[in-house]
């Protein structure tokens, strides 16, 4: 469940307090990405006006919240005439965005203010906010019920660790139902930067069987590597000690959360932002621009810098702070780590754990057990029992690192 897109634009401060926003529709010729704006809107506001709950109770991981509406008359041109929308587990998601410091408001308008934009991603299709900070991903019903059985259990993790983990971030679960067609959408904190290009992207399980990308995948313009990939271009992230060792015991401690619960076959997202390469890149689009006659006096806005408020997830930047190149801001990039000062490049890394709602189930033993025959019990096949593949991964992911 890759939840890592890439770069988006400068950002600025702004001061929250909560002003229910108006119900407004997004400008949007999909009638689902309507709807999904519609009812994220909606149900923001309707959470505002509720006080949050001194502790969460069981019946919160059961709850919901839906809205039905028939033959409507405002707003016909974006939004079908009949939809329901519903929100799953509304006051737990409100408490995870809590935890891992997401204003709510901020949240509806990263999500609302405009449009957000399909992106393709290893055969599959998610959407990105306008603001590139939240990756909104399609799912099945059965990952519906996936993500409740896990939920109480992350959500616990989550109040332990104070937010602090290299897990997806969940915030918010929904079902669209258009046309007689049902949608179920999960949103993540993306995990790529919302401004910081990514220039190589892997995605590392531990394995080396079946675990290298397609000629297909890798004639794309940024494909998405595997281990076999990782291994044969000598890849290596280059990090100081201090962020290599905190990294690897959140790694470990999210690792250990995710064995308990039998969960395994989840990978670690790695995205490289190369510096110099960004550099030269911005100046060759400034020069187009200045060529075309298309460079602005006083430089492009940029996401946040409407003069309303709020402005979204990407807007906590103090506006007298301007980022310089490989520069960002650990509230909002919070999966990023800088290369060391001796590295051979300077670079930015950002790095998480992505698809963790596969369970040992029978499926995973019987794939386990065809996979050992064809390959003989001591071969490095990716579907092992939970305990194995997280020493394995563990293994891998520690000599990543230079």
């Amino acid at each position: 469940m890759a939840a890592s897109v890439g770069p988006g634009t400068r950002t600025k401060t702004k001061k929250k307090h909560f002003v229910p926003q108006r119900v407004k529709v997004l400008r949007s010729a999909d009638p689902l990405l309507g709807v999904l704006g519609w009812g994220i809107n909606h149900q923001i506001n309707e959470l505002s006006q509720v006080p949050q709950p001194v502790m969460l109770l069981p019946d919160d991981f059961k709850a919901n919240s839906k809205i039905k509406v028939n033959n409507h008359l405002f707003n016909r041109e974006n939004l079908p005439s009949h939809f329901k929308f519903k929100e799953y587990c509304p006051q737990v998601f409100r408490n995870l965005r809590e935890r891992f410091s997401i204003d709510d408001q901020d949240y509806q308008v990263s999500l609302t203010r405009s449009p957000p934009t399909y992106e393709i991603e290893g055969g599959g299709r998610f959407l990105l906010s306008y603001d590139r900070t939240l990756v909104i991903k399609e799912i099945s019903s059965e990952d519906v019920a996936d993500v409740h059985s896990l939920l109480s259990h992350y959500h616990q993790y989550i109040v332990k660790c104070h937010g602090s983990t290299l897990l997806p971030q969940f915030l918010g679960m929904y079902r669209l139902s258009v046309d007689n067609e049902e949608s179920y959408m999960l949103v993540m904190r993306n995990m790529f930067s919302h401004r910081l290009t990514v220039h190589r992207k892997y995605d590392l399980k531990g394995s080396l069987v079946s675990r290298e990308a397609s000629d297909k995948e890798k004639g794309k313009e940024l494909p998405t590597l595997k281990d076999i990939d990782f291994r044969n271009m000598n890849q290596k992230v280059y990090v100081d000690e201090e962020a290599k060792r905190d990294f690897m015991e959140k790694l470990k401690r999210d690792v250990e959360f995710l064995v308990q619960l039998k969960i395994m076959d989840y990978s670690l997202l790695l995205g490289i932002h190369d510096v110099q390469r960004a550099e030269q890149e911005e100046d060759e689009d400034v020069k187009e621009e200045e060529e075309d006659g298309e460079g602005e006096p006083g430089g492009v806005a940029s996401v946040g810098s409407y003069g309303t408020s709020p402005e979204g997830i990407g807007s906590y930047l103090n506006s007298h702070k301007p980022l310089g190149p490989g520069d960002f801001d650990p509230y909002i990039d919070v999966y990023a780590i800088k290369s060391a000062e001796n590295s051979p490049q300077k670079e930015v890394y950002f790095m998480g754990l992505i698809d963790i709602l596969t369970q040992y189930d029978a499926k995973k033993k019987a794939a386990h057990a065809a996979k050992t025959v064809k390959h003989g019990a001591g071969a490095e096949i990716s579907t092992v029992h939970p305990e194995q593949y997280a020493k394995r991964f563990l293994d891998f992911v520690t000599n990543v690192f230079a």
